[in-house]
């Protein structure tokens, strides 16, 4: 797919799908072809491609939009709370983690192709 159709699909404008694809590509997972028929494609092995290894590669973003916050370091509320919610959120990323680690890229297809044929199937 192009990045532009990809963009699409994923509602990101093409240049950032550009610069994550071009982490992909760094890592081997994927390749570009310029051209009439070029665009992006899965270079590696679906079953062992993990979504841990993905979001490595990614830059390992953060996965949760709460957590700890130094707005205002001195108060003892915040730092109160922050040290309350440092071991949670770090236990439940190292739960998130091992379960990423057990999920490939052929499992996400595999699910993905039974939903498209369950739909198919509705609409005929």
């Amino acid at each position: 797919m192009t990045s532009e159709a990809l963009g699409q699909c994923l509602g990101a404008h093409p240049v950032v799908v550009r610069r994550t694809m071009g982490l992909l590509r760094e890592a081997g997972l994927v390749s570009a072809e310029r051209g009439h028929n070029g665009g992006w494609r899965i270079a590696a092995d679906l079953e062992t491609v993990s979504l841990r290894q993905l979001h490595i590669v990614l830059g390992e973003p953060a996965l949760f939009a709460v957590g700890h916050r130094n707005e205002a370091p001195e108060c003892l509320v915040e730092q109160a709370v922050n040290a309350a919610l440092e071991g949670t959120f770090a236990e439940a990323e190292a739960l998130l983690m091992a379960r990423f680690a057990d999920v490939t890229l052929a499992d996400l297809a595999r699910d993905f192709a039974r939903r498209h044929a369950e739909r198919r199937t509705r609409q005929e």
